[in-house]
């Protein structure tokens, strides 16, 4: 079983796993939340960034090991370890998403207070009401109503480019670093469209497709690209450590010359 996408631990596995794997103990695990803006989804419980879940993830939290959780994301299943600080148990329904590239969290309707944090695009929100342009929180503070929605976005494509200029980060997930696979998950993910968190799940998940149309996407071995157009690309790449636009044809020579080839052709997420 793929060791992302597998909610065991060396001890401890969900009880849907029970049969077909050998642990000591199963459990039918405890729905959580994060209540921090961001957090690392840990290889082991002090190991390398896999990738982010981002604030008012749901989780489904599997084992607890002192400080630690290993917890299996419910947005494309990915799992990992982190703090047990950072969840909350209290689950008011979840009504919008955070729409803009990064917006702040104040403590109430009111710009001019210092923020309290800094959420990012995809983050999920239980609104209570709305006052003085600010949207009030069940969880506490206020957002302004312009960087939030409860409908998906209609082009995918429109939300990577919104990413323009963010930071290159392995593993990253939000506006403060992402890296490939990350921006195309969170811009397919705001339009509504399910998508596996790494690059080589993402290729398995959508149909090839020859002709490349605004919204496909573009993989090489460990990479991927999401076109703009024809002729046009976005990804957040190490080559420029950000987010970039760059022309199809040139990407391909570019990526072949430093013999980190072969492309791998399009793909048509539906």
């Amino acid at each position: 079983m793929d060791r992302r996408l597998t909610p065991a631990t060396d001890r401890v596995a969900l009880e849907a796993l029970r049969g077909q794997l050998d642990r000591p103990a199963f459990t039918p695990g405890l729905p959580a939340r994060l209540a921090v803006p961001l957090a690392d989804l840990l290889s082991a419980p002090d190991g390398r960034r896999d990738r982010q879940v981002n604030f008012g993830a749901d989780l489904t939290v599997i084992e607890e090991r002192g400080p630690m959780v290993f917890v299996q994301a419910a947005l494309d299943g990915y799992c990992g370890w982190l703090p047990l600080s950072s969840l909350t148990f209290e689950l008011p329904p979840l009504t919008h998403r955070v729409t803009a590239p990064a917006t702040h969290l104040y403590p109430g309707p009111d710009m001019k207070l210092r923020e309290m944090a800094s959420l990012s695009l995809g983050a999920r929100l239980s609104v209570t009401g709305t006052e003085g342009g600010f949207a009030h929180l069940a969880t506490g503070g206020c957002v302004p109503l312009q960087h939030i929605g409860d409908r998906p976005a209609s082009d995918p494509a429109a939300v990577a480019e919104t990413l323009r200029g963010t930071p290159y980060l392995w593993g990253g997930n939000s506006r403060a670093g992402i890296d490939c696979s990350g921006l195309v998950q969170a811009a397919l993910t705001a339009a509504g469209i399910p998508c596996p968190g790494d690059s080589d799940l993402q290729r398995a998940a959508f149909p090839p497709t020859d002709d490349i149309r605004r919204g496909d996407l573009l993989f090489w071995p460990g990479h991927v690209a999401m076109a703009l157009s024809a002729d046009l690309m976005i990804h957040a790449t190490a080559w420029t450590m950000s987010v970039t636009t760059e022309p199809i044809a040139a990407a391909l020579a570019r990526i072949e010359a430093a013999g980190q080839g072969p492309y791998q052709g399009a793909r048509h997420p539906a």
